[in-house]
């Protein structure tokens, strides 16, 4: 029973959305290399945190589908953990607390590590931003105000994955702002909200009929189809700018080499007429992005 119990919250926790978490705190951190101000205990902690916040949203995603009744029969991919009975509604509660301290704790020593007690401003800064990623991780499914039920999840993804990911990953290395990395935060923001917007074209039906008001079903299929045509092309239009505008090696462009599964996906998208079939996609684009942000992170060491 309990190794069962375990599993269901693993599933919960779902592993497979980590690594995009993370490609913001990748680019973020290869900026840092280019400008000599990279440091490993930051890099970890920055990674740690993403994490939990990341897994923070995924429990509370589940929660709050599982409340409304979104997920049900309807949905094209398997029971989630509160949908099936594995893990109660008290036990998510407790879950969502409890994780919500882990990660604001991890948040509090990042912070330390970065800016110390020197640099109270900042610090403050970054600790408000820590407490509006745990609101933004609850509020996209839980409560009467969810955001994700009004068609908002494209803007906070876009602007937690991407700008506030890259762009405050590199202020805690630098200490200060570049103008330049905020093409890096636009590029992997555009990237990420694509994966949110593959998921919603997956689930249109079931979301239109639970009255989940993504933006897929404000658009429609045929023109959620253009917006992610956007979404792709811009982000890696984005990315192209960043490295073109910050100067970089030749060497780095060799990061986009995972941009060709992107555009192979994209001509999938366009051509399908079977929600159920975007299901695969998912991995697909969540793992492409992170490669561009592993390789953009690596391939900093080797060109300096």
């Amino acid at each position: 029973m309990k190794s069962s119990k375990i599993s269901a919250w693993i599933d919960a926790a779902r592993l497979r959305t980590l690594p995009l978490s993370v490609s913001g705190i990748l680019v973020g951190s290869g900026y840092a290399v280019y400008h000599n101000c990279f440091d490993w205990l930051i890099f970890s902690f920055a990674i740690l945190t993403t994490l939990l916040f990341q897994i923070l949203s995924n429990f509370a995603n589940d929660y709050g589908d599982g409340v409304k009744g979104t997920d049900n029969n309807e949905r094209l991919i398997p029971q989630r953990a509160f949908q099936s009975g594995k893990i109660t509604k008290t036990d998510f509660k407790k879950g969502l607390i409890i994780t919500s301290i882990i990660s604001f704790l991890s948040a509090i020593i990042l912070i330390l590590i970065a800016f110390g007690f020197e640099n109270a401003l900042m610090s403050l800064l970054f600790l408000i931003l820590g407490l509006i990623a745990i609101w933004v991780a609850i509020k996209y499914t839980v409560g009467e105000s969810a955001y994700g039920y009004r068609g908002f999840g494209d803007v906070f993804v876009f602007l937690f994955f991407g700008l506030v990911s890259v762009c405050g990953s590199y202020v805690l290395y630098a200490k200060s702002i570049d103008g330049i990395i905020f093409l890096g935060g636009i590029g992997i923001g555009l990237l990420s909200s694509t994966v949110l917007n593959l998921n919603n074209m997956r689930d249109v039906n079931s979301d239109k009929n639970a009255y989940k008001n993504t933006l897929v079903v404000s658009l429609g299929e045929l023109n959620a189809k253009y917006y992610h045509s956007f979404l792709i092309s811009f982000g890696i239009l984005g990315l192209l700018g960043f490295y073109i505008v910050a100067g970089f090696s030749k060497w780095i462009y060799l990061s986009l080499i995972t941009a060709f599964f992107l555009i192979k996906h994209l001509s999938f998208v366009l051509k399908n007429n079977n929600p159920k079939n975007l299901d695969q996609e998912l991995k697909k684009v969540s793992l492409s992005t992170f490669g561009i942000a592993l390789l953009f992170f690596v391939i900093q060491f080797f060109v300096k």
